[in-house]
Order: structure tokens, then C-alpha cells, then sequence
């Protein structure tokens, strides 16, 4: 247990020296965009004033209350201590509103959508795989080059094939937004509920097909492997029940699933954003590529911020898992401890 312990402490540490480094990135690269931002909310604010001093006034002025009038080592370290009080800073686009209000309003949607749609696209591919693999024969033959096809196509490509056919061509599903343009967001109104189960459907599907297709290959390879294994031909050859092996087969190629699941829930927020722009869909996607179309530094650094912690948290999430449900693991801490 001693070393187990020891092999998950240095688990952290890298951890936190990888989070250091990816919070300097997430500052420091928003800031290498070309053009100022503040210059062009200035010119749009002052837009019809004559007075070229004034402008100067409120440009400054705005330089001075983002800081970007400082030194770039200066902005950063301001920018940690910022960070450490919860405070993401103002948006440039919607100013002045708070940058941790604008995720807070936009972050909801990406889990409501994403987190069904990994969880539901997950278990109906495992079972999918899992049959496949012990049915094999034309079960297998059709479904394979299904999940195949569906692993290869990024989530994406999908999503705008879907809006351009299903959307655009047999009117089945809308195309865009969460709800309709028409109405207000009020969760207490049924319209508008309605109106938001309607327009869930199609990227819902969407991304439970892709997760189907890689977590269907995934389940029926480990399967396959599992079900050729020695074990299972000794355990045949000693008159085990079928079902009690397939038992054992399918616990065993769970397990890269399991850590795979974990993965998928940590990435969400940042693994699907595109297909979130396509359907613009009112969520950290949509948010994300305004905040880069309008050069909105903080906000940038806000969405990348809640990404990298999030990819961090399930991938230590994932190390845990393993390091108790895998007893190679604990054997690999045990060695090197």
C-alpha cells in the first residue's frame, strides 16, 4: 500500500508542474493574437467623437483597468493572483460582464448535452461490441464496418452532415441554436422546455453515434482478445459453464472501457466544441469561438482554463481507477517503490 501510495504522490506532482505550465500557456497565448483588442472596443464606443484627446482618455483608461498597460510578467502574476480569488476578469466583447458569469451561463449546456450523450453512446457500445464479438458471424459482418465508419468520422464532419440532410433536407430535426430564436430563456416556461428538447435532439444523436463507433471497436477487440485467451480455452476444457466465462471475458475487457469513460467525461468540454459551433449550439463551444473571432483575451483564457483543468482532473481520475481496480498497476508501483 506504502508504494502505492508513493507511485499516486508522484502522480501529483507531475499533475501540478503540468498545470503550471498549462496556466502560463493559457495566458500567454491569447496575448500572441495579432491586433488590440481594446483599440477596437474603444473605436466602436467613440465611435462619432471628434475630440482625438478624449478617445486617448478612454482607451487609456481601459488599458489601465485590464492591465494590459502593464508588463507581460506583471499581467501574469496578476492574472494568478486573480485566478486564486476566482476572478477571471471582464469581458472585452460584452462588457463589462463578468467573464465567470458568461461560462457559468454557457457551461450548463455543454453538460446537458454532452454528458447524456458520452454516457448513453457508451453503454450502447460496449454492448454492441461485446455482441459483435461473441456472436461474430453476419451480426459481426454488418455491424463492423458500421462502427468503423462511424469511429473514423470526426464528430464534426457528422454534425454538418447530419444539419445539411436531416436538418436542411427532410426538415426531421432544427439545425441550429438550443431553442427558438423567438423565445426567451425562462426554464420555467414549457415552451420554451419544448422547444429546448427539440432542438437537443439532433446533436444529442449526433454525438451518441460517434461515441458508439470507437467505443464499439474498442469493447470488441478487447473481446475477441479476451475470448481467445488461455484461460478461457482452459476453462472450457475443464467443463466451466459458457455463461460464467463470458462472464469473467467481459469483466476483464471492461477495464480499458472504464478508464476510457473516465477520459471521455474529463474531455467533454473541450473534445466536442466544434460540433457545438456547427449546430451553434449555446454552449462552451459557441462561447469559446466568439471569445477568439473578438480577440476576448479573458474570456479565452477563462474557457481554455476550465478545459485543461477538467482533461487534468479525469486523467487523475483515471490513474486512481487504475491503480485500484488493476492489480498491474499495483504491481508496477510495488517495483518501483
Amino acid at each position: 500500500m506504502k508504494a502505492y501510495y508513493t507511485y499516486l504522490g508522484k502522480k501529483i506532482g507531475w499533475y501540478l508542474i503540468t498545470l503550471i505550465i498549462a496556466v502560463f500557456l493559457n495566458f500567454l497565448l491569447p496575448r500572441l493574437i495579432p491586433g488590440n483588442p481594446v483599440a477596437t472596443m474603444v473605436a466602436s464606443m467613440s465611435a462619432g467623437m471628434t475630440d482625438a484627446n478624449a478617445v486617448k482618455k478612454i482607451y487609456d483608461a481601459y488599458m489601465s483597468m485590464f492591465g494590459l498597460d502593464k508588463p507581460l510578467w506583471q499581467q501574469f502574476f496578476v492574472y494568478i493572483g486573480n485566478i486564486f480569488q476566482g476572478n477571471m476578469g471582464l469581458s472585452f466583447y460584452q462588457f463589462p460582464r463578468p467573464v465567470a458569469d458568461i461560462i457559468g451561463s454557457s457551461i450548463h449546456w455543454t453538460l446537458m448535452l454532452q454528458i447524456p450523450a458520452i454516457l448513453v453512446g457508451w453503454f450502447l457500445g460496449n454492448c454492441l461490441g461485446a455482441i459483435t464479438a461473441y456472436r461474430k458471424g453476419v451480426f459481426d459482418r454488418v455491424f463492423f464496418p458500421f462502427f468503423l465508419f462511424m469511429s473514423a468520422i470526426p464528430a464534426f464532419g457528422l454534425a454538418i452532415v447530419n444539419v445539411h440532410f436531416l436538418a436542411n433536407k427532410l426538415h426531421l430535426f432544427p439545425g441550429s441554436l438550443g431553442y427558438r430564436f423567438d423565445l426567451i430563456q425562462n426554464w420555467g416556461n414549457p415552451e420554451f422546455l419544448l422547444s429546448v428538447l427539440n432542438h437537443y435532439r439532433l446533436p444529442f444523436l449526433t454525438m451518441v453515434l460517434v461515441v458508439i463507433g470507437g467505443q464499439s471497436l474498442g469493447m470488441r477487440e478487447m473481446s475477441i482478445y479476451e475470448l481467445n485467451a488461455d484461460y478461457v480455452k482452459y476453462s472450457r476444457f475443464m467443463g466451466i459453464k459458457d455463461s460464467k466465462i463470458v462472464g469473467y471475458v467481459f469483466r476483464n475487457a471492461m477495464l480499458p472501457q472504464i478508464t476510457g469513460l473516465a477520459l471521455s467525461l474529463g474531455t467533454m468540454v473541450g473534445g466536442n466544441l466544434i460540433t457545438e459551433i456547427v449546430f451553434s449550439y449555446p454552449g462552451l463551444g459557441t462561447t469559446m469561438f466568439t471569445a477568439i473571432r473578438t480577440q476576448d483575451f479573458p474570456l479565452i483564457s477563462g474557457c481554455t482554463l476550465i478545459i485543461t483543468i477538467t482533461v487534468l482532473i479525469a486523467n487523475f481520475v483515471v490513474d486512481i481507477i487504475c491503480g485500484i481496480i488493476d492489480p498491474r498497476v499495483k504491481a508496477a508501483a510495488h517495483e518501483e517503490g
